[in-house]
This record gives structure tokens, sequence and C-alpha cells, in this order.
């Protein structure tokens, strides 16, 4: 395999981690909500995001992926760039939901006690006094979705979008080669999984509650 080939495969890294960038995100900005709702939401509405998670966990990704790629590209002209990362996105949030509903249940009852003993309302104690803890708590387990994310980013590949393992497929083709060419892939998501894990320790370590 010639550095062109490998020049050719790490030309792909731009996308899998803009791919990264807007499914990671999005899980986050619809899985907080969503634990909220589990949380506190009625009995009725519970039960509901309960499912929408047992749903999203329950399926492989890569069925997910086609289910709701067809879908968001049958309703919206989006390219298989953007409806792929948007249906990464949306399985990412499933799991997101269970990530911040356990940090939100793991801070103790007697903190919304006292928050609305002081004279807040129900949201503003959530805002305010759950959710900076909750947040710093499920760090950790974020970190490791955030990993899952980086490289189920290669599913896209099934819908046509050229990113890392598209081009090694290219490249395993085209020289015959392909334990070289997919251990380039190993490689780059190696250390795009470590380097995103490495930066969330540091974020944890910095925003950890001192022990009393």
């Amino acid at each position: 395999m010639t550095v062109d080939s490998v020049k050719f495969i790490l030309l792909g890294t731009g996308i899998t981690l803009a791919v990264t960038a807007i499914a990671l995100p999005l899980g986050f900005v619809i899985g907080l909500p969503l634990a909220l709702l589990r949380v506190y939401g009625s009995p009725v509405i519970s039960r509901l995001v309960t499912l929408y998670s047992t749903v999203m966990r329950g399926v492989p990704p890569i069925v997910l992926l086609f289910l709701l790629f067809f879908v968001i590209a049958g309703s919206i002209n989006l390219s298989p760039f953007l409806a792929g990362s948007f249906a990464l996105g949306i399985i990412s949030s499933g799991y997101q939901l269970e990530i911040f509903r356990g940090g939100i249940q793991s801070v103790g009852s007697d903190q919304m006690m006292a928050a609305r003993s002081i004279g807040m309302t129900k949201n503003k104690s959530v805002r305010f006094i759950i959710l900076p803890q909750a947040l710093r708590v499920s760090i950790p387990s974020w970190s490791n979705e955030a990993a899952t994310v980086i490289k189920d980013s290669s599913l896209v590949y099934a819908i046509g979008v050229a990113e890392i393992l598209r081009r090694a497929q290219y490249v395993s083709a085209s020289t015959y080669q392909p334990f070289l060419a997919f251990s380039v892939v190993a490689i780059i998501y190696f250390i795009m999984t470590f380097v995103a894990n490495r930066f969330l320790i540091v974020l944890e370590d910095r925003t950890r509650i001192p022990a009393a």
C-alpha cells in the first residue's frame, strides 16, 4: 500500500469527525430534555420516554440508521451525510437519555427538598441545583458514549458517505491489501477515541466537586 493510499484514507477523517460533531451534540440536545421528562414528567410521559429509550437501545444501530435515513431523506431533501449524521444523533439520544437519567437520580432527593425549602420553584431547583451536579456525575459515562459515536460514525458508509471506512474499502479493492488498509483505519479510530477520552478525563477532573 502506497503513501498516496494512506493519504486517501486520511482524507476521510474530516468527514468522520464532522459526522461525530453533528451526531454527539444532537444526541445531547435530544437526550437531556428526555431524561428530565423521564424523571420529572407525568407517568404517561415517563413511560413514553422509556419506550423510546428501549427502542433506540434495543435495535441494532445499523438497522435504525437505515430506517431513520429513509424517513429523514424521504421527508426532507438532505444529503446522505446530513441524514446519516442526524440519524446517528437520534440513535445516540437513547443512550444519552439513560446516562443523564442516572446522573439526575444520583443527586440526593434532599437537594431538591433543600432548594424548595428556601423558596425555589421546581424548575429553578432542577436547573440550578440538580442539573449542574448531574452533568458532572455523568461525564465518565458520557465519555464512553462519545467513543461509541466516534466508532459508530463508520456506519454511514452503508448509505454512501465516503468516510474513512468507505475509503479503506476502495483502497483494499484496488491494492488487494485489506489488512493494511483496515489497520490504518483501526489506528485512526484508536487515536480519535483516545484523544476524546483524555479530553473528557481532564474535564471530569476540573469539574469534580472537592470532597468536604
